[in-house]
């Protein structure tokens, strides 16, 4: 299993409950403890576990034991299913772990299932030749441009950013988080959430980042970018900032966080997986998140609306 991020953090429970959330924090086993979200969606109440639960998975015993106490956690909660996407990489043998648990696939992705994760431990040379030929340039281009990359965490650059992501998911057609999430993260996380801004050299905003640091990994977590970032690198200019900052507070990984699947070119995030692979690091594919029915009847619904939804936003 890999290092836990924010996913499994205090940080992340206070996120969620400072926007209405119930989180449930327990050890499933004698280790770690696991943080547990109680989401009431439309279609019903669930359970959810993102990045993880954390357990040492390569223990049987003590995997029938989590998850026999996770159930429950569900039942008491009156949650309909649990839905889980632990920290471990697709393969053959840990989809068949999670089956023979009882887990099922679930109809929609959570937290990045597919991204690209970029170690730091590396020198700022050795970074930039591990970088697409073309992301580099452009990365270069930017400085030569005069591009300039500020950072804060202000409440006022916090409704900066929601205001631009608005006006970008307009045209990009997702839905962004609303104001109400942004700030409880701001406040969550403190200064380990920080909005990035590049700039022309007259002051214009081109590209924004909000970057979220937990458990000594950080997260490309949220974007957004006016229209001059069509025709100038300031993402490009963003990234390699991002890079270095992270460096020097000695944070080991950069995870790019979301990427299309391989093979998959209509995806929704197929546009931005040039852009993020460009940067090098490693392509990595967690297993998808798996459900733990509680109520088969009330499950049943969900399972079906989640299927149209992901076929119709090609997730």
């Amino acid at each position: 299993m890999l290092k836990t991020n924010f996913l499994q953090s205090p940080a992340w429970q206070n996120t969620n409950e400072l926007i209405g959330h119930k989180v449930i924090v327990e050890k499933l086993d004698d280790k770690s403890p696991t943080y547990m979200i109680v989401k009431n969606a439309k279609r019903g109440r669930y359970l959810e576990i993102p990045g993880g639960p954390v357990l040492d998975w390569d223990n049987r015993e003590t995997l029938a034991s989590a998850i026999s106490k996770m159930s429950a956690i569900a039942k008491k909660h009156r949650c309909a299913f649990v839905r889980v996407r632990p920290q471990l990489l697709d393969t053959a043998e840990n989809r068949a772990l999670l089956k023979s648990l009882g887990g099922k696939v679930a109809p929609m992705h959570l937290a990045a299932e597919h991204t690209v994760i970029l170690s730091l431990k590396k020198s700022e040379e050795e970074l930039l030749a591990g970088m697409r030929r073309q992301t580099r340039y452009e990365v270069r281009r930017a400085g030569k441009l005069g591009i300039v990359v500020e950072s804060g965490n202000s409440e006022e650059l916090f409704r900066e950013f929601h205001h631009v992501q608005s006006k970008t998911a307009e045209r990009q057609h997702f839905v962004p988080p609303n104001l109400k999430t942004l700030l409880a993260e701001r406040e969550a996380f403190g200064d380990n959430a920080r909005i990035y801004v590049a700039k022309t050299a007259n002051g214009e905003p081109i590209a924004y980042g909000l970057i979220l640091i937990g458990n000594n990994e950080a997260e490309y977590y949220e974007a957004a970018s006016t229209d001059l970032n069509r025709k100038l690198p300031g993402a490009y200019a963003l990234q390699w900032q991002v890079i270095r900052d992270l460096k020097n507070l000695g944070i080991k990984y950069y995870n790019l966080w979301g990427i299309a699947p391989p093979g998959q070119p209509n995806h929704r995030y197929a546009g931005v997986t040039t852009f993020k692979t460009g940067f090098g690091g490693e392509i990595v594919a967690f297993i998808p998140a798996h459900d733990f029915i509680i109520s088969k009847l009330k499950y049943a619904p969900d399972y079906l609306i989640e299927t149209l939804r992901k076929h119709r936003r090609h997730l």
